[in-house]
């Protein structure tokens, strides 16, 4: 049986990782967060990591505050990029399989078509060069990795206290309280639930893919006023959503306008409108 250890276990697509392999009853799963560990600490992931002798580590911790990170650039490549060396520098000299996630925001947005796996990151923002950053870490170091890139990511509201709740839970939210929203109309992307990323993951660890990027979003695009639409029309709220430009909110940080991830190297995962279904099926609403 193999050991899988998952960092940042307790956020919202760190809980899918370990209930998916969980299940399956192949993997012994181990189930880390920053009280375990502290990944910025190359001396821990040193020492804590290979102690434990995992096939395979996931990290899915990152510092994900868009617009924060505008004013906590330090915070963000230090956990977005310095911690994400450390941990593929460790994985490497001891050989486990490194499986780390990334996002469409590494993308200019400037091309409507979306972007395939080997398109060039041009980032506009602090998080997504730190993100950038990561990546280009784990390329460096160039051990038996997993890149695996996402957008708007919604599931399961995470454990850890600290994280930030999903756009879907967001509008739920909203809803309740208000009888209009507005929502930006612009900037396309691929809405991604944690559930189905996580079998994903999953499948290309079983299957043995090349080692290497991956896009691994639901399929098909939307901006954030067609996504709270949908999310309405789903759970016949009785909302009214207008949309708005994206210059209607003061957002520190830039964002790409499309950056629709395209799979080339594996097949699409189900729609986003279908994924969306299967997660406010099972939510409370």
């Amino acid at each position: 049986m193999k050991k899988v250890l998952v960092i940042g276990a307790k956020g919202m697509l760190g809980q899918e990782i370990v209930r998916v392999f969980g299940d399956t009853g192949n993997f012994e799963v181990m189930a880390w967060d920053r009280s375990n560990i502290d990944i910025t600490d190359f001396q821990q992931v040193q020492n804590k990591i290979p102690a434990i002798k995992p096939a395979i580590l996931i990290n899915c911790a990152a510092y994900n505050n868009v617009d924060g990170a505008e004013v906590e650039a330090d915070a963000a490549y230090l956990l977005n990029a310095k911690a994400v060396e450390n941990l593929a520098k460790v994985c490497k000299f001891t050989g486990i399989t490194f499986v780390h996630y990334s996002t469409d925001y590494v993308f200019s947005g400037r091309e409507s078509a979306g972007y395939a796996e080997d398109a060039k990151p041009d980032p506009q923002s602090v998080y997504a060069k730190s993100k950038f950053a990561g990546e280009k870490a784990v390329q460096g170091v160039d051990g038996n990795f997993y890149l695996i890139r996402l957008s708007r990511l919604f599931g399961k509201p995470a454990e850890s206290a600290k994280a930030k709740k999903s756009f879907v839970d967001i509008m739920l939210n909203l809803a309740r309280t208000k009888s209009e929203i507005e929502v930006v109309d612009e900037e396309y992307a691929s809405p991604t639930y944690a559930t189905d990323l996580a079998k994903a993951t999953l499948d290309i660890l079983k299957f043995q893919s090349p080692f290497g990027i991956y896009h691994r979003t639901n399929d098909g695009a939307c901006t954030w006023f067609e996504f709270a639409k949908e999310i309405f029309r789903q759970t016949n709220m009785q909302t009214k959503v207008i949309p708005v430009r994206a210059d209607k909110f003061l957002r520190p940080a830039a964002r790409p306008k499309f950056s629709k991830l395209i799979s080339t190297k594996l097949p699409t995962l189900r729609p986003w409108s279908e994924a969306l279904k299967a997660y406010l099926d099972q939510a409370i609403l």
